[in-house]
């Protein structure tokens, strides 16, 4: 493995460094963003350890670039917050994983270990159809700059919509994957939330019945 050390602690980043290339993983360093954009620019790194909180370019925007421009690159957050939101966040910018300082190295190789394993096709954490975006990570929903306040099964409805990139997805699997076990097989709740969400969506409506099959989401821009 190839690593890129995103670190402002200069000591931390060296004794990173080192413990590294004890594990036979060949590590660089950048003290601030600036420098980190201009190393992937340059070198094809199998994952970067980013602080999140670094001088110059903010963190944040350093993952949404690695994201963008760098699909097959992993991502490890590291920061000293341990609250939650905290971590939602960076997975929602993107991240692969995350680990909060302080932190044994151990469990730091082990995870870029299990980082490398994984197949190396991005997904972009938030979903986009049209001027429809969706932020599972956030719970949060918007159509063009208006946000979308949508009821856990709308929402969920939505999400499943838009995952399913333009195919078709039955009223069987809607029932299936938003609702419980309990739900009556032949309740007409998918049918209601459909048309609720159709509401708060507002037009151009994107959500096509496909009758006796179910429903798919289009872009209203482009032929239906």
């Amino acid at each position: 493995m190839r690593v890129l050390v995103v670190e402002d602690e200069p000591y931390m980043a060296e004794a990173l460094q080192a413990g590294l290339r004890q594990e036979a993983i060949a590590a660089d360093i950048a003290l601030d963003g600036d420098q980190a954009l201009e190393r992937v620019a340059v070198n094809d790194y199998d994952a970067v350890v980013l602080d999140r909180d670094i001088p110059g370019v903010h963190g944040d925007e350093v993952c949404a670039v690695l994201v963008r421009d760098h699909p097959g690159t992993r991502i490890l957050m590291l920061t000293a917050a341990g609250r939650l939101r905290d971590k939602v966040d960076g997975f929602s910018l993107g991240a692969d994983d995350y680990l909060t300082k302080p932190f044994a190295l151990e469990e730091l190789v082990v995870r870029l270990r299990a980082l490398a394993r994984r197949p190396t096709t991005a997904v972009d954490p938030v979903l986009r159809v049209g001027d429809l975006r969706l932020d599972p990570y956030r719970r949060e929903a918007h159509r063009g700059a208006r946000p979308l306040r949508l009821p856990r099964k709308q929402f969920a409805v939505l999400e499943l919509l838009m995952r399913a990139d333009g195919a078709v997805v039955t009223a069987e699997t809607l029932l299936e994957k938003v609702w419980d076990e309990h739900a009556d097989p032949f309740t007409s709740a998918p049918r209601v939330a459909v048309s609720h969400l159709r509401k708060a969506l507002g037009a151009p409506d994107p959500v096509v019945t496909v009758p006796g099959v179910g429903y798919r989401l289009v872009d209203p821009g482009r032929e239906r």
